[in-house]
């Protein structure tokens, strides 16, 4: 076997494999760090193979091989480990090949977050006070966005201009925010998430804007995904509550 750091478009129709076989999508919190880690291309003589994606030098975050050449994949799987300073893989559940190794492995499983898709039910909604408003964010609302999220996300003035931040107001009150960040990887799909003002929680704040997002994403023709920390049941809840249901998990494998 022959490996070989690559750019990512040298390997898409490989990607594109990938995705094709994937049982499910992924959200955005994963999609990051994929897209930021070092790719490299598996041959298999003058064949390439298949590929993987090494985050920060010691995670693992990508890890295929083409259907022809799945009878080498523990051998591959094996010698990529050996190559680099691997700590722990990104392992999502919706990934066979990628779990099947991880396990083959005998390795430390830890549950990292929740992968949630639209349930496409429709949902009875209460209908909203004349003085709520969910609406795109704007530069006006930025300062307010910043002293209720803090560091929720990044670069949230980059946010609003490219039109991924949404406000729940009641009045002069911000609620909350809903975010959406459009996939890279998948086509016509979107990560959906929410904050809500820690002064009104507990009060369906959350469900609203998640509601809102989903029906944002259904005018625009895409499908919407969502993510939350495995022992964050609060988010569970939520977005349970307002129509996203889960299947899919996101493993932390311990190599070490």
């Amino acid at each position: 076997m022959i490996t070989k750091k690559c750019l990512i478009n040298e390997i898409q129709y490989l990607i594109d494999e990938y995705i094709h076989e994937l049982a499910s999508p992924f959200d955005s919190f994963l999609e990051e760090h994929i897209l930021a880690s070092t790719f490299y291309m598996i041959q298999e003589g003058s064949n390439v193979v298949g590929y993987y994606a090494i985050h920060n030098n010691e995670l693992l975050t990508q890890f295929y091989i083409s259907r022809p050449y799945q009878m080498y994949a523990q051998k591959m799987f094996s010698q990529v480990l050996e190559r680099h300073t691997v700590n722990s893989l990104f392992v999502p559940t919706c990934d066979e090949l990628f779990v099947s190794l991880a396990i083959d492995k005998d390795f430390t499983i830890n549950k990292q977050a929740y992968f949630f898709q639209d349930n496409q039910a429709d949902i009875i909604e209460s209908n909203p006070s004349s003085d709520e408003s969910f609406r795109l964010a704007n530069l006006e609302d930025l300062q307010q966005i910043q002293q209720i999220c803090g560091d929720f996300l990044d670069q949230y003035e980059r946010r609003i201009a490219s039109g991924e931040l949404f406000t729940y107001y009641r009045g002069a009150v911000l609620l909350g925010i809903g975010v959406v960040e459009k996939s890279k990887m998948f086509k016509g799909l979107a990560s959906i998430g929410m904050l809500t003002n820690e002064a009104y929680r507990k009060q369906g704040i959350g469900r609203v804007i998640v509601l809102q997002l989903r029906k944002w994403c259904d005018r625009q023709g895409i499908k919407p995904v969502s993510g939350c920390w495995y022992y964050n049941e609060a988010s569970k809840r939520t977005l349970e509550s307002a129509g996203m249901v889960t299947k899919t998990r996101l493993l932390n494998v311990k190599v070490v």
